[in-house]
């Protein structure tokens, strides 16, 4: 992870999701479980080119730090999706599933 990555791909049209998350991270490992093993999730991102990118904050690096921050956050789970069109990210609840996921990329798409 790396906010000029994040940038980087935002602005080259593409959709980026972003999850900042953490091995120790209870709530992190249960999301993982429910809405990355999900089927038509993993499809929708496909076909839509979202590009995943992982923050592991194990370690609490500065970096990430700073970006949770920025988004107001003291920890994780903090779930990005930009819609590739330049604008702010939706904020993504940190309990999430499926559904809300299908949601979010349906409406940037």
């Amino acid at each position: 992870y790396s906010p000029e990555l994040v940038s980087t791909l935002a602005s080259s049209g593409k959709p980026v999701f972003v999850d900042f998350t953490a091995d120790w991270c209870i709530t992190c490992k249960a999301n993982e479980a429910r809405v990355f093993s999900s089927e038509e999730v993993l499809e929708t991102m496909e076909r839509q080119g979202v590009a995943l990118v992982k923050a592991d904050w194990t370690k609490r690096d500065p970096v990430i730090t700073k970006a949770l921050e920025k988004f107001g956050r003291s920890g994780v789970p903090l779930y990005l999706l930009y819609d590739g069109k330049g604008g702010e990210p939706m904020v993504l609840p940190q309990l999430l599933g499926p559904g809300r996921v299908l949601e979010a990329l349906a409406e940037i798409e």
